[in-house]
């Protein structure tokens, strides 16, 4: 599954690689619990721009910033690199909204997310 019919990776893995980059930082960093949680984050906008084809068995690593920073959503900046490689191979922008996990809600950024999200804003 790693390449698909035409030899590389499906651009839809791209959107995978960029709900493990943000959610990896957001457990690491800001303490985010995401099977018990109170709070969830859910993405609610996505875009991604193709550089150049990626192939298995590449290594990719991902990069990210905080481009905007509210008081219930965050949009990330994202990249996708072939490890080692200055140039991405993708970029593009995610959008959280955190919510209440029960009701589906919108409501504040937890402050250990939110104090982990500040560090990374541009």
């Amino acid at each position: 599954m790693d390449n698909d019919v035409y030899g590389h990776v499906n651009n839809a893995l791209y959107y995978a690689f960029f709900d493990t980059v943000i959610n990896r930082y957001l457990v690491d960093a800001g303490g985010l619990d995401i099977a018990r949680g109170p709070v969830i984050g859910l993405c609610v906008e996505s875009h991604c721009r193709y550089a150049r084809p990626v192939s298995f068995p590449d290594e990719v690593e991902g990069r990210m910033r905080v481009e905007h920073l509210g008081r219930s959503s965050v949009r990330y900046g994202i990249g996708i690199f072939v490890a080692g490689q200055e140039a991405p191979v993708a970029e593009g922008w995610f959008v959280h909204v955190f919510v209440d996990r029960q009701t589906r809600k919108a409501t504040p950024i937890p402050p250990s997310i939110r104090a982990a999200l500040e560090r990374l804003m541009d």
